[in-house]
């Protein structure tokens, strides 16, 4: 294969091909191309503890450059893609080279949503998706007092809790009459509420941010009810848009992202995609999804390079997730879009550990553990062998987990 596999995006499904082609044996050329200056690095730890300065770049980088030079992978960095030429296999990128591909890998992931007001984009004014963005952060927070962060979801919240551990008064605006209430249950919801009111930070719901304006060496951010929170800084994080413009611009098909087969295939059979711009087809739960989780971008990545060597492997893993905040842990197992009950093992009113169980028609769908690794790992065992649970049993915390599985 002369051209080899170009894989653009150097991300945790980027890498993850790269190094996955080696590992089965692929010979030809592997050649990642990344925007970024950075090595690919881990993306979650960036509202946690890189934030807080517990980390640097260098150690929450997924794998260290020896990795990629050992393996021979060519590491294009600080450079872009502006177009690809499927007829003749190459893509142009921003410093005039057109490079030849046999394999295309597209792990483009997903950019930040904009916050479609006046003074978004002023200075003190910030958004978190990369290192750059967050390096910024840090050097704003070393001198500020008070923060204002717009979106309450898992980024919101996780950035909240960092700048609130490092001294900071923070303000977390949601314009959804709950934080969270995208992506989990009321319990969920005012489970974290109360949590982060505990620590310090002050929760706005049904409160939409209508303009941010600058005031000398401040900023204030002026809410839809006329409500002015003066801030020394403003983060926003209110979800992200996939990277999807050069499939489109090349003609491949799109949904919710960039639509792929079960082996990552796009509807042009020489290239794939993986990571947080699939939109894929999911076995357990019967339906297409597009997921921002680090596990999809991960397998995907193995998926894709198993294909291209010619030992596929339909991708079919069980969707899992995890955020930190404060001193909890959340992992998620499964998907609870559409859930119908909700059964509580553990005490979430006061404690800080329990665990939510989802239903639909009386079928176990997915689990949210806070600070109960157990749960979690057990809710994701019986979620992949499709095992369903007794609901009745489940929410006595005395009974023992496997006594809930119900037999065939």
């Amino acid at each position: 294969m002369s051209g080899g596999v170009i894989i653009i995006g150097a991300s945790h499904a980027g890498s993850q091909t790269a190094v996955s082609l080696r590992q089965a044996g692929y010979a030809g050329v592997v050649t990642v191309i990344g925007d970024e200056a950075p090595l690919p690095y881990h993306r979650p730890p960036l509202s946690k503890d890189f934030l807080s300065g517990e980390k640097s770049i260098d150690d929450i980088l997924i794998r260290p450059a020896a990795t990629y030079a050992g393996a021979d992978i060519s590491m294009r960095l600080s450079t872009r893609v502006g177009a690809i030429d499927r007829k003749a296999k190459t893509v142009l990128t921003d410093d005039g080279h057109a490079l030849t591909y046999d394999k295309l890998v597209l792990a483009t992931g997903a950019r930040v949503r904009r916050l479609p007001v006046s003074g978004e984009d002023l200075a003190g004014v910030y958004y978190l998706r990369d290192s750059a963005d967050v390096t910024a952060i840090k050097a704003r927070a070393q001198t500020a007092k008070t923060a204002v962060i717009i979106g309450g979801g898992y980024i919101g919240l996780e950035t909240a809790a960092s700048l609130r551990k490092q001294g900071l008064n923070v303000t977390v605006l949601e314009a959804m009459p709950r934080i969270l209430q995208r992506v989990t249950a009321p319990v969920m919801s005012d489970f974290y509420r109360r949590i982060h009111t505990e620590e310090g930070v002050q929760i706005l719901e049904n409160v939409m941010a209508a303009e941010i304006q600058a005031s000398k060496d401040r900023l204030n951010v002026i809410t839809a009810c006329d409500k002015t929170l003066p801030a020394d800084m403003v983060i926003i994080g209110i979800g992200v848009i996939p990277n999807t413009d050069l499939a489109e611009a090349a003609g491949l098909t799109i949904g919710n992202g960039i639509a792929v087969n079960e082996f990552c295939q796009t509807s042009d059979p020489d290239i794939y995609a993986a990571g947080d711009v699939t939109w894929h087809h999911n076995p357990i739960y019967d339906n297409h999804i597009r997921l921002e989780s680090v596990p999809n971008a991960t397998e995907q990545g193995k998926t894709v390079a198993a294909h291209i060597t010619g030992n596929p492997k339909p991708y079919n893993s069980l969707p899992w997730f995890w955020s930190d905040q404060f001193d909890l842990k959340l992992q998620i197992a499964g998907l609870s879009s559409g859930y119908d009950d909700v059964i509580i093992r553990g005490n979430n009113e006061s404690g800080r550990s329990f665990a939510a169980f989802y239903f639909k028609d009386d079928k176990f769908i997915a689990v949210d553990a806070v600070n109960a690794p157990r749960d979690f790992m057990f809710g994701k065992m019986s979620l992949t062998k499709g095992a369903n649970l007794d609901k009745q049993k489940l929410v006595d915390s005395e009974i023992d987990l496997k006594s809930t599985v119900i037999k065939p």
